[in-house]
């Protein structure tokens, strides 16, 4: 039971890892595509309040620049989900989790992956969420 006006608590409550990447954060482009280094633009399903800049985490929908790549790949404007975050975030176990850089994978706008393949490892919070990106991880975490 939950404190004095918290309602009716129903379902199980849903992992949501400390979001710590705002609009204009690099991140490293961790699949095959030919981007290397992207921008996050827009998080794609953030409600934040007035004035508060959005911020993705890890498992979050984001739009990106590609800042670095191949000349093909360079200014273009992509969708990707954040793999990994060096923000240390809590699991529902107990277990905080934290990585050594902050990387995101592209993905088609359906939500297919466009690389064959991601280097690293991939958080389980973005595996559960994302399982056609997570067959391509060599690791999840």
């Amino acid at each position: 039971m939950g404190k004095k006006g918290m309602g009716i608590l129903i379902g199980v409550a849903t992992v949501s890892p400390t979001r710590a990447l705002p609009v204009g954060a690099r991140l490293v482009c961790a699949d095959n595509t030919g981007a290397k280094e992207l921008q996050i633009v827009s998080v794609t399903g953030y409600h934040g309040r007035r004035r508060r800049m959005p911020k993705a985490g890890v498992g979050d929908h984001i739009v990106a620049s590609v800042k670095k790549g191949t000349p093909e790949f360079r200014k273009q404007i992509v969708r990707a989900i954040v793999i990994r975050q060096r923000k240390e975030y809590r699991r529902t176990d107990g277990m905080r989790i934290k990585f050594d850089d902050n990387a995101a994978a592209l993905i088609t706008p359906e939500g297919a992956p466009r690389g064959s393949e991601i280097k690293g490892p991939m958080a389980r919070e973005a595996a559960e969420r994302w399982p056609r990106v997570a067959g391509l991880a060599s690791t999840v975490v």
